[in-house]
């Protein structure tokens, strides 16, 4: 296609990252994300089968979209996730290939993720205190988990650790995550648990800030910022610990935000384009997709069409903050 190889909204960010949520599924049913809700998952021929993301990703390379990740639901709770994978690296050598996983069901795809070069992964992992991990979770699955991280290691992939911070959870166990960096290096990053969808146990009594987990680190152990950021860091603000062999990372999405630099595009797993996370308005792309008479170019024009009014986050938060600020569980949304 002819479309010039960048991408930008009306307030001039420039879109270079799209995630995929490749499946609503999962085997986990984490209280921050479906919460205490009744589980409906998508039928199986709403979701976009991989031919379908294989086109989308041809045409975001050509928008200019150079970084995609998969997420879910859990990726692996959706058969073949590792053609998808080997798919997108055969086709776009120079992608850069992230996964975001629970880890539970990665095991046994570990070498199929070397032969994809995958760029990163992401395990989503709230505590490292057994009981709690169960609590959140709803399954005892913590020591699979960190086996699965030790694995990923040895095979010489990149890991992150993701965290929900939460009140009366993540800051009276942030000794363990201290530990965890000093055994692993890895990056462990807290995300502000965020007011997305119905039936979450999201309240103010549970919100932990990113200044108040800060300044509970620091009680701790000394964290240096690390003020060179790179292009691939993402939102989070990274920090060292002395004598630890990973690092710290704080994202604050709600207390301060970084609407301002935002970079992504999300597709759910139904096919609908979603230009922010906290914004209802989406998208439909699947009916696009399986219509025989509608071209890439023609795709890539409703992609921009829907980008130009790409809002602010910050702003429908601030007129939100009280109530769920947008519908979708983030299993389906992607995260």
């Amino acid at each position: 296609m002819n479309a010039s190889p960048s991408l930008s909204d009306s307030h001039s960010r420039m879109v270079s990252y799209l995630r995929f949520s490749v499946t609503d599924r999962c085997n986990l049913h984490c209280l921050y994300c479906r919460g205490l809700s009744e589980e409906h998952v998508l039928p199986h021929d709403h979701l976009l089968t991989y031919e379908e993301i294989l086109r989308l990703a041809d045409i975001a390379w050509g928008l200019g979209i150079r970084k995609v990740r998969l997420t879910g639901g859990e990726p692996f709770a959706r058969k073949d996730c590792t053609r998808l994978l080997l798919s997108l690296r055969e086709r776009f050598p120079e992608l850069n290939l992230r996964l975001t996983s629970n880890g539970t069901l990665l095991k046994p795809h570990i070498k199929s993720l070397q032969e994809a070069r995958i760029n990163a992964v992401n395990l989503s992992i709230d505590s490292f205190d057994r009981a709690t991990f169960a609590r959140i979770t709803g399954r005892d699955l913590l020591s699979e988990v960190l086996d699965v991280l030790e694995a990923l290691l040895a095979a010489g992939i990149r890991v992150k650790v993701n965290a929900v911070a939460m009140k009366g959870v993540t800051d009276v166990q942030l000794p363990s995550f201290l530990e965890a960096i000093e055994r692993w290096p890895v990056d462990v990053r807290f995300i502000e648990f965020m007011p997305m969808g119905s039936g979450t146990l999201w309240q103010e009594t549970i919100f932990l800030s990113a200044d108040e987990l800060l300044q509970k680190m620091q009680e701790l152990a000394r964290l240096d910022a690390v003020t060179e950021r790179h292009q691939d860091q993402g939102p989070a603000q990274m920090y060292t610990v002395a004598g630890s062999r990973g690092r710290i990372g704080i994202i604050s999405a709600l207390s301060h935000h970084f609407c301002d630099t935002c970079n992504r595009l999300r597709i759910t797993s139904d096919g609908n384009l979603r230009t922010c996370l906290f914004a209802d308005a989406m998208t439909p792309l699947r009916g696009l997709l399986r219509d025989a008479s509608v071209r890439n170019e023609d795709i890539a024009a409703v992609i921009r069409k829907a980008l130009a009014t790409k809002p602010v986050g910050a702003e429908l938060l601030k007129a939100k903050r009280a109530i769920a600020v947008a519908q979708g569980h983030m299993d389906s949304i992607g995260g």
